[in-house]
């Protein structure tokens, strides 16, 4: 059967098409009760769909929101998401999601993309990189953002400012995240215990996230009055996680006791990777060498022995995203993001040590 049009509608209800469209495209400027009604029935018995893009036109608004992320498989990435689609659905918005790989080159065409499609708003999670290489990727994507802004979008970025963007300007939110103050008291804990030795594992340099909680480590040590971290630069992932803890395990003898050692990941998924090549070595976790990492993944729940880490409020850092472009969408944007140590098992250093 073909579907019903708004003509066939407005005729029903006895009403001209432009009062049928702006019932049920969602107008501001909407005619009477009794009328509306009318029309609705009108639309309820011929079986009516109203046209998205119609929609949209009526009420300057798409009801789409851009989220890009580096990589939806990471469970960091994937809890902010529920964060965002949470608060979208709450303020009727559908979430349209770019996964990246992290790199300002793709950002830029996911960009481009959601601002074809007209989404009302974009956030953007994920370490911003500060190296050359990456410098005309940089500001490709800020002068992407910035034609978005000129024509009405609004934009939310997680982590650190976009390299080439004013964080003063209109429609422009940052929700920051303190990397570098929460790491530097994790490496405050760690360093009250009995280790002597500590190796960080990081990402590559240049990727601010990693550098500032590497910053953060090396503070929080030096505070304590102990020396510097060793540091291993691998990829900020699983994979990078694993190679550093193949090339740790080298230097540990099985089951000696050695200095006493704490391994710092700069995230939980690098964590797990070291984990899992520190067992295959025959390496014990926390008996021969302690280990923490950074974000307090849900992953984290079925991991034993438990990881040390510092917990991010993952979920509430998404919703306050949408809450910052989105007016009404919940609560007051603004209130900083705060985290905290966790200390578990997998820092437990046996009394032998």
């Amino acid at each position: 059967m073909a579907a019903s049009t708004l003509n066939e509608v407005a005729k029903l209800a006895g009403v001209s098409p432009a009062t049928a469209s702006r019932v049920l495209n969602g107008s501001a400027r909407t005619p009477g009760t009794e009328i509306a009604e009318r029309v609705r029935g009108a639309a309820m018995e011929l079986g009516y769909i109203a046209n998205a893009q119609a929609q949209a036109l009526a009420r300057a608004s798409t009801g789409l929101i851009g989220l890009i992320v580096h990589d939806i498989a990471d469970p960091y990435f994937s809890t902010i998401a529920r964060g965002v689609q949470r608060a979208a659905a709450q303020h009727k918005k559908v979430v349209l999601l770019a996964s990246t790989g992290g790199t300002p080159a793709d950002e830029q065409e996911a960009v481009a993309a959601f601002a074809g499609r007209r989404a009302d708003a974009i956030v953007i999670a994920g370490s911003r990189s500060t190296r050359e290489e990456d410098h005309d990727d940089n500001t490709a994507l800020a002068r992407e953002l910035e034609r978005y802004r000129s024509n009405g979008g609004r934009v939310s970025v997680i982590g650190q400012q976009i390299t080439g963007l004013s964080g003063e300007a209109d429609g422009l939110q940052v929700v920051g995240i303190p990397n570098r103050d929460l790491s530097r008291d994790l490496a405050l804990k760690l360093a009250g215990m009995p280790y002597q030795h500590f190796i960080a594992i990081a990402g590559p340099e240049g990727l601010s996230t990693s550098d500032d909680r590497l910053s953060g480590f090396q503070a929080g040590l030096a505070e304590a009055g102990k020396d510097a971290a060793q540091v291993l630069r691998v990829g900020f992932n699983r994979e990078g996680g694993y190679r550093a803890g193949l090339m740790i395990a080298a230097q540990l003898a099985p089951g000696s006791p050695g200095v006493p050692t704490c391994i710092f990941a700069a995230n939980d998924v690098m964590a797990i990777g070291t984990m899992a090549a520190l067992r295959k070595r025959g390496i014990r976790v926390p008996k021969d060498i302690g280990l923490a990492g950074f974000d307090d993944i849900e992953t984290l729940r079925d991991f034993r022995p438990g990881l040390s880490t510092v917990r991010l409020p993952l979920e509430e850092i998404g919703s306050q995203a949408i809450s910052s472009v989105l007016p009404g969408a919940g609560p007051e944007s603004g209130a900083p993001i705060t985290g905290e140590v966790i200390l578990r098992k997998s820092t437990a250093l046996p009394e032998t040590q």
